[in-house]
């Protein structure tokens, strides 16, 4: 029988404890909690938990920004358009993070060109801007062309579809943090897809989306989802938010 010399034992021994002490797959699985069950029936349409801020129908979920009257931009064929000089419009709930399905049409402006052809924002939380605008062939500041964090990012692309054509924003949303004495913890983070494309991937937000001066930030909670009225008769439709 072959003797086992003292390194042979002491290799022999640190095996067996390795083989004791290596992790089980079952040791870094998480079972709780459990992801809710929802429906998602597909690219554009709501999933089961969103809720519904414009399904066609009224402006039911909407007011005045200015005075929290009745919103006064015109709805027809299931869709609501701005009716310039009447202001803009929020959504009566507020909102921290989320995840924002919005589309949108320019109308046909031929006579109108940079800033003044198609032009009204989404503003996260009443306060910082996505830039709605004709920019299809339609030359501006890059920073404030179609889905632009106004004056703040340009867009990776143009993904703009014509006047008459139907564009979809999809938004990421994370709001920003203050500290108790309302100084910054955190800022606002925001990715957006322009008509499934990754146009702004992760960005920070630097305060309010100013069109003069540079952007700030001032403690605030929750807050609406408000759509701008910029005297063009931007239309739009099939509007839901998911909170997170």
């Amino acid at each position: 029988m072959k003797k086992l010399t003292l390194l042979g034992v002491a290799v022999l021994f640190s095996a067996a404890v390795n083989a004791q002490d290596k992790p089980k797959p079952e040791e870094t699985e998480v079972w709780e909690p459990e992801p809710k069950v929802i429906t998602a029936p597909g690219m554009g349409k709501a999933p089961s938990d969103a809720i519904l801020l414009f399904d066609g129908s009224n402006l039911n979920e909407w007011v005045s920004a200015k005075d929290g009257s009745a919103a006064k931009w015109e709805v027809k064929d299931g869709i609501f358009t701005v009716v310039p000089g009447t202001g803009d419009i929020q959504t009566k709930r507020t909102f921290g993070d989320f995840q924002l399905h919005i589309e949108w049409r320019s109308p046909d402006e031929p006579n109108r060109k940079g800033q003044d052809k198609g032009n009204s924002g989404i503003f996260m939380q009443g306060r910082y801007e996505v830039q709605v605008l004709n920019s299809y062939e339609n030359r501006t500041y890059s920073n404030g062309q179609a889905a632009s964090i106004y004056k703040q990012h340009i867009p990776l692309v143009n993904a703009t579809s014509k006047p008459g054509d139907w564009n979809t924003y999809d938004i990421i949303y994370t709001a920003p943090r203050f500290r108790k004495n309302g100084s910054l913890e955190r800022p606002a983070y925001i990715t957006v897809l322009h008509n499934g494309v990754v146009v702004q991937n992760h960005v920070e937000i630097h305060g309010t989306t100013e069109y003069i001066g540079a952007p700030k930030y001032i403690a605030h909670g929750k807050g609406p989802i408000l759509l701008q009225d910029h005297s063009n008769p931007v239309s739009y439709r099939n509007i839901w938010i998911r909170e997170m």
